[in-house]
């Protein structure tokens, strides 16, 4: 089951990992970054997971996807968020 809850706090964590993300020019932030999301997205709702990620198994994993799927997580949670409380 997918809660308002689930869907505020990943929100809110992508939101900020993601615009801090593609401001930095630290690489070795970046890769904490990535790795702080890929723990998030390991112990997530399986079910959120599964709607932002349209399926792919190595949603916010792949290096090389990296800043795409944080922003198409955002985006995600955006549209779920205002189907709910709207």
């Amino acid at each position: 089951m997918i809660t308002k809850d689930s869907i505020e706090t990943a929100y809110s964590f992508f939101h900020q990992k993601r615009n801090v993300y593609i401001h930095s020019t630290m690489e070795w932030q970046r890769e904490d970054i990535e790795y702080a999301v890929g723990s998030y997205a390991d112990d997530m709702s399986p079910e959120l997971y599964a709607v932002i990620s349209c399926g792919r198994q190595d949603f916010l994993r792949d290096h090389s996807r990296f800043q795409e799927d944080i922003t198409q997580a955002v985006n995600e949670l955006e549209r779920i968020w205002l189907t709910v409380i709207g």
